[in-house]
């Protein structure tokens, strides 16, 4: 569930326990039958691939590659460099090669298909490889040597991808930067060359996005926080403008990726259906009731860039916009193309091809790219995975989902069990469709997303009192009423 208006707010006096959150996140992981700790006889097929990796004739080690990553993470998937080129841009984007240390078939693969992808929640994280792999050998690390696969993507002045090209090399980070460390260089102006061009790219790119009727709305992350005291805390951030350049890399690299594989109709795509006219027609509803003006004309994707979520009311809209990114899947093709192989929110044929140590699709897509691009029939291996692919990742990404709200659900009710009758101030971003007596709210302190309850219908998009009357730990479950 999208957070409210706040940019980034840590609660000020309220933190939950270190082992009281340790205890409760293996209770959540019993309950999904998920571990961080992997049989032991992938662990030393992992550490056998780590010291023996399938490595590439081709060295590029010259080209000058930075990732940029949060300032915790080490399964570092990406690696990025950017030049000038006439008027243009040639973007290098090495991606971390799996394939160099799983071999089709071996206890890595097999627990990386019953997986399917990481799992996110607070410091718990349950990777979809071995740490010795996805944290070591595969990740790309500064100064360290790594098999990769190296995209190289001409784009145009414009921002639009000209041609593009992926082989596997061996490449070498300079430098592991975070996102706070770049935007702060950037407020500063102090920004280096790469940094700028990655602007440069990211808005051309932005635009772009923006004249082919793709949206990204403007969602807030709710985000668990280790205070250095043995506590955690709950805060409210949106992405920073460095965040959303990087992503516009990825995404450049995984429209390249699909159109690769759309023009020779084998591969597997990354979908999202049409929005269905009914649900944009309701929109228009809860912005009238609202107050938000939405010319007739104006299309849903460019209405979406005139929100300002730090607005109560904006924020609710927001919320109910997601309605219209439901139902994104994965669909597998050989030979003819699938009906539906739009990804509508980019408005754009589109793969996950980016990060392999953390999802398992990005690797078999990878894999039918580079054969393609070497001229090469896609492997044996890769074609007879393909068909079950899709129900792999949808059950992955259904049980990641279940992980990341039980967890911040669990900090939600033990921030607040303590505090049961308490008055909050917060923001009715959500009524159920059902019964608008009921819905959902937004606290600014402590962070929190919950639901509510009133006698009558709900005031969407207000600011309204909430009394506490329920949070127990124990099912992790938090709730308010209408004061």
């Amino acid at each position: 569930m999208p957070s409210n208006r706040v940019v980034k707010v840590r609660s000020t006096g309220d933190s939950v326990d270190a082992q009281e959150m340790r205890d409760g996140i293996a209770s959540i992981q019993q309950e999904l039958e998920v571990s961080p700790d992997f049989p032991a006889a992938v662990d030393e097929a992992a550490a056998a691939a780590a010291a023996a990796p399938r490595l590439p004739d081709l060295d590029r080690t010259d080209i000058e590659l930075v990732t940029i990553d949060p300032e915790s993470a080490r399964d570092l998937d990406q690696a990025m460099h950017i030049e000038r080129s006439g008027d243009g841009y040639v973007v290098h984007y090495a991606i971390a090669d799996v394939a160099a240390f799983v071999t089709p078939g071996d206890p890595i693969d097999v627990e990386a298909h019953r997986r399917g992808e990481t799992l996110y929640g607070a410091s718990s994280k349950i990777p979809l490889h071995p740490p010795v792999l996805s944290e070591g050998a595969a990740s790309l690390l500064p100064d360290e040597v790594r098999p990769a696969l190296l995209w190289t993507i001409q784009v145009d002045e414009t921002g639009e991808g000209t041609d593009v090209t992926v082989e596997r090399a061996l490449v070498r980070s300079r430098a592991k930067l975070s996102y706070e460390q770049v935007q702060a260089d950037v407020d500063a102006g102090t920004a280096s060359p790469l940094v700028q061009l990655l602007q440069e790219v990211g808005e051309l790119r932005l635009a772009r996005e923006a004249a082919r009727g793709g949206v990204s709305l403007p969602l807030p992350e709710q985000e668990l926080v280790e205070t250095g005291d043995g506590h955690w805390e709950l805060e409210f951030r949106r992405l920073t403008p460095v965040e959303s350049w990087n992503a516009q890399i990825s995404l450049l690299t995984g429209m390249a990726a699909a159109s690769l594989m759309v023009y020779a109709r084998v591969g597997i795509l990354r979908t999202l259906p049409p929005a269905d006219p009914r649900d944009v027609q309701r929109l228009h509803r809860t912005a009238r009731a609202l107050g938000i003006d939405w010319p007739a004309e104006q299309l849903y994707p460019d209405f979406v860039r005139t929100l300002d979520p730090s607005k109560p009311t904006h924020a609710a809209m927001v919320v109910a916009c997601t309605r219209l990114l439901r139902g994104a899947g994965y669909v597998t093709f050989n030979g003819e193309l699938p009906e539906q192989a739009q990804h509508s929110a980019l408005a754009s044929e589109y793969a996950h091809v980016t990060a392999p140590l953390r999802r398992l699709a990005d690797r078999y897509a990878g894999e039918i790219c580079v054969a393609l691009c070497a001229g090469d029939e896609v492997p044996d291996w890769v074609l007879a995975a393909l068909a079950e692919l899709p129900d792999t990742m949808t059950r992955s990404g259904r049980r990641a989902n279940q992980y990341e709200n039980a967890v911040v659900n669990l900090c939600e009710a033990e921030l607040l069990h303590d505090r049961v009758g308490e008055s909050f101030t917060a923001v009715v971003v959500d009524l159920e469709e059902k019964d608008r007596r009921r819905g959902d709210v937004t606290i600014q302190d402590p962070a929190i997303e919950a639901s509510v309850t009133g006698d009558d219908e709900l005031p969407l998009g207000e600011e309204v009192t909430v009394e506490l009357v329920h949070a127990d730990p124990g099912t992790r479950t938090v709730e308010f009423r209408l004061a």
